[in-house]
């Protein structure tokens, strides 16, 4: 009975985020709990980026360049949301 029991739990708000970088200009583009789901998710936009580089090319639209990095969900934004697979939408990158 005489134990000592914690009950403060060291909380780790760290998050694995795909980040879009077009330029100078960089964009969280999707959060994941795990890097392995990141690093799936930044292997499927880059397969999408070449899937449709021809069709970035004719709309003039730089392809955007995929990595992974940890953030903090206070970091984030507040109206933050994820970035379609391209990075752009109506011809912005948003």
């Amino acid at each position: 009975m005489n134990q000592i029991v914690s009950l403060v739990r060291a909380v780790d708000d760290t998050l694995w985020a795909v980040v879009a970088s077009v330029g100078r200009h960089s964009r969280v583009a999707d959060i994941y709990a795990s890097r392995d789901a990141a690093l799936a998710d930044r292997a499927w936009r880059e397969q999408q980026v070449s899937a449709y580089a021809a069709f970035l090319r004719t709309c003039r639209q730089p392809a955007p360049r995929y990595s992974v990095a940890p953030v903090r969900r206070t970091d984030l934004p507040k109206g933050w949301k994820p970035l379609p697979a391209l990075g752009f939408l109506r011809g912005q990158f948003i």
